[in-house]
Order: structure tokens, then sequence, then C-alpha cells
């Protein structure tokens, strides 16, 4: 019988690569990591790691892996490009290529018939002009690159903000977004293997602050079965389109009028998190066994109730977390920094009574 273990090379070493390789080792998986440095906090999950940057690691990862991966959307498509033609990266350049870059992510949206805001794209300042002449005020100018947690993102509530909201774009190309007035925020995971399977979790709710998630809650509370098969729906377009093979991200507005999609995320997510003990299968362990030809797993919940907590910028008061029944902890052995995503809490409950006293518990995390 062909053993299933694979050789798993992954392009980034964060903690979504440390916690892609803390599932995989069960189902007998090898992991290499590229990232920055040695003190990536996948550094030693890995049987190799290197620099993304060097070209000995690059080759002595291609020598390594049987598959690819990466963990952020901020990935080199042209590395990915020149790495399948010797070894199989999933998901492919195409879902990167789309998700790396607003205008054509959103140029996605449109010819697949899913909504979202209105939007223009502005290379100029002139441009930005004509764009808000367009849309109208309020709008949300963003990069059309490298834009995450609230990175590079200026709303412009006037016409005297747009210089400055030009000059924080740094002369990148951007995004100008018309406003959305929405109820939440909404996500869902979706995942596809080469066999063309596809599962996909429930509707979370997402919380952020200055631009950061902070907390999810699983399932996302009040979502008609309708507006579930809706959102699937939208996925299943996004992973056939771009023969994506992995785990998929969507992040959405709900709106008075139905669901907008704000943008995708080609690769496991933070809001995805609470399926480590949430869900029969985690997206972590999905996403490997989608990646390396396995069957996918059910996502079905554990318990009624999940949710997700992120640690931001200081550790906390971690030894409570251990005391409190129904929540499990998770530390990614980085360095305290303001903003910096350094662990999560999961909690599972059997009703939303019990979730509300445990996320209140967990208030010295949350701002």
């Amino acid at each position: 019988m062909t053993p299933i273990s694979r050789h798993i090379g992954v392009l980034g070493a964060g903690q979504l690569g440390r916690m892609l390789a803390i599932s995989g080792y069960p189902l007998g998986q090898k992991f290499g990591f590229l990232g920055a440095g040695p003190g990536d906090p996948s550094a030693l999950l890995g049987h190799m790691h290197g620099a993304v940057d060097d070209a000995r690691s690059v080759e002595a990862l291609l020598r390594f892996a049987d598959v690819i991966t990466y963990e952020s959307e901020n990935t080199d498509v042209e590395l990915v490009r020149r790495l399948a033609r010797e070894v199989p990266v999933y998901p492919g350049a195409a879902s990167l290529y789309h998700a790396q870059h607003r205008g054509r992510e959103k140029g996605l949206f449109d010819r697949l018939g899913i909504p979202c805001a209105p939007y223009r794209r502005v290379a100029e300042r002139a441009a930005l002009d004509g764009a808000v002449a367009e849309l109208g005020l309020p709008a949300v100018l963003k990069t059309a690159t490298e834009g995450y947690d609230g990175k590079g993102q200026y709303l412009v509530r006037e016409p005297g903000e747009l210089d400055a909201a030009w000059a924080a774009m740094a002369g990148r190309e951007a995004v100008l977004e018309g406003f959305v007035a929405f109820r939440r925020e909404l996500s869902i995971i979706a995942v596809r293997n080469a066999a063309d399977e596809h599962v996909y979790y429930p509707l979370v709710e997402n919380r952020h602050h200055d631009g950061i998630l902070r907390t999810t809650i699983a399932p996302a509370p009040a979502v008609e079965p309708a507006v579930q098969q809706k959102a699937e729906g939208y996925m299943r377009a996004l992973l056939d389109e771009m023969d994506h093979v992995g785990c998929l991200a969507l992040e959405l507005f709900e709106t008075e009028d139905g669901l907008l999609a704000n943008e995708m995320a080609p690769r496991v997510h933070n809001s995805g998190h609470w399926s480590i003990e949430g869900a029969q299968t985690s997206q972590f362990e999905n996403h490997v066994r989608a990646i390396t030809g396995l069957p996918l797993g059910e996502t079905t919940p554990r318990q009624p109730w999940a949710a997700m907590v992120n640690i931001i910028g200081e550790t906390g008061p971690v030894e409570e977390v251990l005391r409190m029944p129904g929540c499990h902890l998770h530390l990614y052995d980085k360095a305290e920094r303001p903003g910096r995503k350094l662990g999560h809490v999961n909690v599972l409950a059997d009703t939303r009574e019990a979730l509300d006293a445990a996320l209140a518990r967990l208030a010295p995390f949350l701002p």
C-alpha cells in the first residue's frame, strides 16, 4: 500500500505554517519552510528551514518537497510560477495572482457575478478625483497590494482629506471603494482538492478593532440556510474558476440587500482558527489533505458554539485561560510587539450563554 506521507514545502514560516505542521504531522507528513530567519515561529517544526530570498534555500526546498504551498497572499507570484515548473504548488498561481491585488480581485468578483462594493482602480492622484466624483464620499482608499490587518487603508470622509489619503498610499496603485453600510462582517472558508471535492465551513461572525481581527463567533448567529447556501455558491464559483486546491477564505459584508464580498485569501485564515478544536476537521488539516490528494474531512462543528479570541501585542494572563473549562490556548512563540498576533484562545460551549460568559472572562485580551 502506498504511504500517504508527503514532504510539504511552505513558503512562509509564520504561525499559519506552524499550525499547518502541527495538524499535518499526525497524518505522517513532513514539512520544510522558507521564511525570514531562525526566529520564525515555524523554524523548529520543519525538517528543513531556510530564507525565502536565498537562492540556495529555494533550491533546497525544491529537492525536499513533493508539493509546495504558501501562507500569505503577498508571496511572490513569479517565484510560485517558477517552482510550479518543477514541483506542484497548491493553491496555484492563478489564486495568488488574483488575491494579492485588490483590483484584479474585484474584477474576478465582477466576472463571476459575486456582488461587491462599487470600486475604481486609481493609479495617480488625478484619477482619485474622478473616482470620487463617480462613487461619492465617504469611501475607502486601499493600496492595491500588500494591505492586511487594516494597513494600507484610508477612510475618506471629506474632499479635503484626499491629498492625505493619496499620500498614505506612498505612490502605490490603489483602489477606491464605495463605503458599505453593513450589519456585520462575516467570512466563510471552503476547501477543494484536485479530485474536485469541495467542503465548506459554516459562516462565522468577525469583530475587528483597529483593522485587526479580535474575535470570531462560529457559527455566525442567526444565519438563514439560504444565506449559507449563497456564500457557498460564491465560493464554488471562485474555487472552480481559479482551479483552486486548498483552503480559500472569503470575507463578506452582511447588508440589508444581502452579502457583499470584501476580499479573499488563498490560504488558511485567521477567522478559521476556531476549527482547530471547534470542527470535526480543522482548516489546517483539510488544507494538508487537499494539497496532498487525501479525502477531505468533515467541517461540521463539534459543539453548538465556538469562538476564537486573538492575543494581540501582549501575551497577557494566559495562565487564567488554562484554568477555564472549554478554553484552549495556542501561542505562536513570537516576541511581544504592538499590533502583533501572538496567539489565540479557542472556546467551545453548549449554549450561547455559556459562550458569552467565557468571552466575558477573556475580556483582558480584548480592547
